[in-house]
């Protein structure tokens, strides 16, 4: 079955809802869906996004979840346009903010989330997008499915991506990543860890189901302390570390190289750095 074609649930009357949401005997399917931005993460996903993971908290019959995009790409990152168009407002700091602390919010309840997290990595995953793969359980790629921190090429920081980076393949790949800010195919990615398995795309969505069944197999209570065991003990320093994160991303926003590489980015040429 195709997830993007399945039925779906949402809080919202949209008629293209920013956030789709199947539900299949105990799994179930968060769809991002804005693949004309290539699912991109603006400020209403991010917010529809939290509300479905806090919906799908209280749902007693889903016991696993799996995250994946809608078209040919998981997640491209922020939303570079709407960092734009704030940089260009008078309180653009204190909204940048806003926007990191919304982001390590969402990252933190995913680590926190009582049920296993399956993303099913379905095209390319860049930046805060590469961030919600990191944050999931287990890690499923579609055999084009890239991965990338590109944000020193845009003049910021991958500030919350970098304490979740290093607490899943350890400081010294990390440091590879995301200095280098190269782009990783899926083999590479799958060769330090980044991802599970590499699947061909079109039995991506029924092998993360079929992980999603075995997890809901399990005793919930057990699960839930499971992922406190891995995520919060064994990840107390990362979750820390992820509020300095958020504090160096917003930071970063505000300098000319932030808003040289922005432009150049929109604009498609290479940054003038100073």
């Amino acid at each position: 079955m195709d997830p993007i074609a399945a039925p779906t649930q949402t809080k919202t009357h949209r008629p293209m809802p920013l956030v789709r949401l199947h539900i299949h005997d105990h799994v179930a399917t968060v769809i991002l869906n804005r693949p004309e931005k290539r699912n991109a993460l603006n400020r209403e996903l991010l917010a529809d996004l939290q509300q479905v993971f806090e919906d799908l908290h209280l749902e007693k019959r889903v016991r696993a979840v799996v995250l994946t995009g809608a078209g040919d790409v998981f997640c491209a990152g922020m939303d570079l346009g709407e960092m734009e168009a704030t940089s260009q407002l008078p309180n653009a700091a204190e909204l940048w903010y806003q926007d990191s602390e919304t982001y390590r919010a969402l990252v933190e309840y995913m680590l926190r989330f009582p049920k296993p997290i399956i993303a099913a990595v379905n095209g390319p995953a860049f930046a805060g997008g590469a961030g919600l793969l990191l944050a999931s359980d287990i890690v499923l790629a579609a055999e084009g499915a890239k991965f990338a921190l590109p944000e020193p090429l845009r003049g910021i920081v991958a500030g919350m991506v970098a304490p979740l980076l290093a607490f899943r393949i350890g400081g010294g790949q990390a440091a590879r990543l995301l200095l280098t800010a190269q782009t990783f195919d899926a083999t590479e990615a799958h060769r330090i860890g980044l991802y599970h398995e590499v699947i061909h795309p079109d039995k991506l969505w029924p092998r993360a189901t079929e992980l999603g069944q075995q997890c809901a197999k399990c005793a919930p209570p057990a699960l839930l302390q499971t992922k406190r065991m891995l995520n919060e003990t064994i990840g107390e320093a990362m979750l820390v570390q992820l509020g300095a994160g958020a504090a160096a991303s917003a930071t970063a926003r505000t300098t000319e190289e932030a808003r040289e590489g922005l432009t150049a980015f929109l604009e498609k040429r290479e940054p003038k750095w100073p």
